[in-house]
């Protein structure tokens, strides 16, 4: 195991054991004998990752949390226009272009197109990427049980193009993706299958920034189709692109993180540490207008 993977493995049974035990707020040294670590090396593990303490860390994905965020993120068009384009947290469709197939290069299965994969390390833990020269068109968090089914679905869904690993090209992707100071670098591109009713829900995903949540219903709303709850959270099942198209942000609309593709655990690995980001890049901004 990688030490990036190492690192997220423990920090992730620390977040289980956490949650699973707040009501009695286990101490710091509790949690470190639960994931078999010194409490100083657990300790430096879990604040270089998250940048808080673990205490402040299960602040941002409690329920009570939550609902105040869904209430800031009621109009997305607001919340996106406040991110600000200068700000680490963008919004993410001023960094991601995406572009749907036609309905005859779906039925062509990929025919003529060259698909370069990959599998690297993440802050979540390992990934499986794909993409093409029009964009990236899959990826997922993985482990050893899910590498090999990750590559029999690419091949299922792209079934005539030519898959080949290409781990040089699709680390490049990776840096652009998790280094939010290579976003300048250009748009990144999107290359998926999906109906018209799934494009519009995940072109909506693209809308919610770094930080923030919403629900199924607001996303519903979001796309003129206000009834439609169930299909929007069929289309957020559905989404092929993890983490760069933001399902992991959509919740619950009592403030409950609910299931997610890649791990109900990862989801809260997930919100937690962008919160614990937008809060630090809000008192930089703050601490540099003072002055």
């Amino acid at each position: 195991m990688d030490q990036q993977a190492y690192n997220y493995d423990k920090i992730a049974k620390a977040i289980e054991y956490i949650v699973a035990n707040a009501k009695e707020q286990p101490t710091l040294n509790e949690v470190a004998d639960e994931v078999s670590i010194s409490q100083f090396h657990f300790q430096r593990m879990f604040s270089e990752w998250a940048g808080v303490s673990p205490k402040r860390f299960l602040q941002y994905i409690t329920a009570g949390y939550l609902k105040d965020r869904i209430r800031d993120s009621n109009n997305l068009a607001e919340l996106a226009e406040s991110a600000g384009l200068s700000s680490q947290s963008r919004v993410y469709d001023h960094f991601i272009s995406i572009e749907g197939v036609t309905p005859q290069e779906y039925k062509s299965a990929g025919k003529g197109l060259v698909i370069s994969y990959g599998f690297h390390e993440t802050p979540f833990g390992d990934c499986f990427i794909a993409a093409t020269e029009r964009g990236i068109c899959a990826m997922a968090f993985v482990d050893e049980a899910t590498r090999d089914f990750q590559l029999i679905e690419l091949a299922r869904k792209w079934h005539y193009a030519t898959i080949r690993p290409d781990q040089q090209l699709t680390a490049g992707y990776v840096q652009r993706i998790f280094n939010p100071a290579q976003r300048s670098l250009g748009k990144l591109p999107l290359l998926v299958q999906g109906t018209n009713f799934q494009l519009k829900v995940w072109e909506a995903l693209l809308s919610i920034p770094q930080g923030a949540v919403t629900t199924y219903q607001q996303i519903a709303e979001r796309i003129g189709h206000p009834k439609a709850v169930r299909a929007v959270g069929s289309a957020v099942g559905d989404n092929p692109i993890a983490y760069i198209i933001p399902c992991h942000r959509v919740i619950r609309k009592e403030g409950v993180l609910g299931e997610y593709r890649w791990g109900s655990l990862r989801k809260k690995a997930l919100i937690g540490w962008e919160a614990a980001r937008q809060d630090e890049e809000y008192f930089a901004q703050k601490q540099a207008a003072l002055k």
